[in-house]
């Protein structure tokens, strides 16, 4: 039924070696997505985050993107776009909005942008307003994240010490141009850190951490709505009942690659839940996505980067002149 199981035992880097070829698709030029899905304190975020020395998913993308770019330096120019959000009581919060403010203020608006959850001509998700910052080096892309992570909300409970109460989406914008063709295709690598479903009863969530596991739930409810909406093969799809499901609509039916871990707990205190998980995965099972290839050629390229220009500057752009182009 499913497409591997990693037990207890099982290593960090065997879990990301089954997951690598994708993070190849995006830097083709494919739209991917890769999240964790299971109750709470399962494991979900040591799976997509791990610890730098046992490095989950997230930190391990870092390094095999950057590892592309190094070794492929001849052939291929590769440009690295972030952004960084949770999904925090049904409001997106920019991370890397916080990040800046504090290294320099100048860099960012007095007060946080408003965020936009939009889709662009091929269907893949983007949110307008949120901080999108080049790195040049795994490095400084992996300081960035750090320090985002750092500020996301997380609470303690009796079911774990460091529950997630926000849902976390890092995504990668990748630009590889192909030196000998001239051709860029762009890419978007978006790794998602769901917060778990809870039972007030098992986690004794009071005031403001049942507030959290109520919106928690809502939104994880709304997957669960689109998922069985697609794998019944449903016309209509809910995907605007919540900005959970909005973000995600491109990676469930719609042009990603995806790849969905659902994290269970051994214990038979928590078999209920287990069931649950699973029943979810088997639906997830029976959704297709249609992948497309998003590519252009260099005058294409070049063209959209002075309308870009023209817009930020009133009228004005340094590559017409430099490439002494007339409209």
């Amino acid at each position: 039924v499913y497409d591997r199981v990693f037990g207890p035992t099982s290593a960090q880097a065997e879990i990301f070696e089954d997951t690598c070829n994708l993070i190849q698709s995006s830097l083709d030029g494919f739209n991917v997505c890769v999240f964790a899905y299971g109750q709470t304190g399962s494991g979900k975020t040591w799976t997509m985050v791990g610890a730098p020395d046992q490095p989950g998913i997230v930190r391990s993308s870092v390094r095999e993107v950057f590892r592309f770019k190094r070794e492929n330096a001849a052939k291929n120019s590769l440009t690295v776009k972030l952004y960084m959000m949770e999904l925090y009581l049904d409001n997106l919060v920019d991370l890397l909005y916080s990040v800046l403010k504090k290294m320099d203020k100048s860099r960012v608006p007095a007060e946080p942008p408003k965020l936009d959850i939009k889709k662009d001509k091929t269907g893949t998700v983007f949110v307008k307003g949120a901080q999108l910052i080049t790195v040049e080096t795994e490095e400084e892309l992996l300081d960035y994240f750090e320090r985002a992570n750092a500020v996301r909300k997380v609470a303690s409970t009796k079911m774990n010490a460091g529950s997630s109460r926000s849902h976390l989406i890092f995504s990668l914008v990748l630009e590889n141009t192909d030196l000998a063709s001239k051709k860029t295709s762009v890419g978007k690598l978006s790794l998602v850190d769901l917060a778990g479903s809870e039972r007030q009863e098992k986690t004794g969530a009071t005031g403001e951490q049942l507030k959290e596991a109520m919106s928690i739930n809502k939104s994880l409810s709304a997957l669960g709505d689109v998922i069985s909406a697609l794998s019944s093969g449903e016309s209509f799809i809910p995907y605007r009942n919540n900005k959970l499901t909005q973000v995600m609509s491109d990676s469930l039916g719609g042009n990603a690659k995806t790849l969905m871990f659902v994290n269970i707990s051994p214990a038979d205190y928590n078999v209920e839940e287990t069931v649950s998980s699973l029943t979810y995965a088997s639906r997830v099972k029976l959704i297709t996505n249609n992948a497309d290839k998003s590519q252009e050629s260099e005058e294409i390229n070049l063209l959209k980067r002075v309308i870009q220009e023209l817009r930020a500057s009133g009228g004005k752009s340094e590559l017409m002149e430099k490439e002494n182009l007339d409209f």
